[in-house]
């Protein structure tokens, strides 16, 4: 079980980024993980890990894109992390737009569709469709994306 120490913004800035990482290095030499919900503040947190020689010590995982992790994920600074499935957005929202274009559905909750080899989606109450769990990426998969 982990115990959250505290939170600190990074601004979206990669210099604030890891200077707060460098910070939390300081303040909490027991520290264990980093959790950064920004591709700015994942790959900021992970650098200042491997600068400071703290991999294997010190984890860092959030939200980041995999051209900017994958360093990270084979250095072992990041062993995992994840994103929304970009392309897998684009072929839901294609799906859903050709089903709202062709009178299939009005976008309204409870509408149903098929997204081809996504299967099933409905319209949830608050007029969204969500396409799932976000991707997870590791050292067995960042390889095969590209963005």
């Amino acid at each position: 079980m982990l115990k959250l120490d505290t939170v600190v913004y990074g601004n979206d800035d990669d210099t604030t980024s890891y200077n707060q990482a460098l910070a939390l290095f300081k303040t909490y030499p027991n520290l264990k993980v980093i959790i950064a919900p920004t591709t700015v503040g994942i790959a900021a947190s992970a650098r200042a890990v491997k600068d400071q020689s703290l991999t294997g010590k010190v984890f860092v995982t959030g939200l980041g894109l995999p051209n900017q992790m994958r360093d990270y994920v084979t250095g072992g600074q990041s062993p995992e992390f994840a994103l929304w499935n970009v392309p897998n957005i684009g072929y839901l929202t294609i799906y859903m737009l050709d089903a709202i274009a062709t009178g299939k559905i009005k976008g309204n909750p409870g509408d149903t569709f098929t997204a081809g080899k996504l299967g099933s989606y409905t319209v949830a109450q608050d007029s969204s469709v969500l396409l799932g769990p976000p991707q997870i990426f590791d050292k067995t998969n960042i390889a095969n994306f590209n963005y």
